[in-house]
């Protein structure tokens, strides 16, 4: 192997780590996101339970898609990939009927609705390809 061989080896690993570690960090941040706004809604039973439940589904895209990087075999990973895939349009879900308790975070709460939709796709479109 030559010097230009190893150096294009290196930018492919470099590529596929920092593909890897982009998406694993942009889950957990779209999580955070969603911690703070859930932070700012007044407490009433509504928000209680609309909280925990969204809390719950936009924290498992990245858990989700973190196992996934971990996977044993092509089959594991796909799978992984799809509960992750599952968690985002939970979490779109959630978000909507968080959107109509809360008219005053609309514009807030439609910022996470495009972020969860975009993760969405995101995996869906690595599961076509891997698929």
């Amino acid at each position: 192997m030559n010097n230009n061989q190893r150096t294009n080896d290196k930018q492919k690993q470099t590529n596929n780590d920092r593909y890897k570690y982009d998406l694993e960090e942009r889950t957990t941040e779209f999580a955070k996101n969603v911690i703070r706004l859930c932070k700012k809604l007044p407490r009433n039973p509504i928000n209680d339970r609309l909280v925990g439940q969204v809390v719950g589904s936009s924290g498992s895209i990245g858990a989700n898609y973190r196992e996934a990087n971990d996977a044993l075999g092509k089959k594991d990973f796909i799978r992984c990939l799809k509960v992750s895939r599952r968690e985002a349009k939970e979490t779109l879900h959630w978000l909507a009927l968080i959107k109509i308790a809360n008219p005053t975070f609309e514009g807030e709460i439609e910022k996470l609705i495009q972020e969860a939709e975009e993760e969405k796709n995101i995996l869906s479109a690595i599961i076509d390809k891997v698929q």
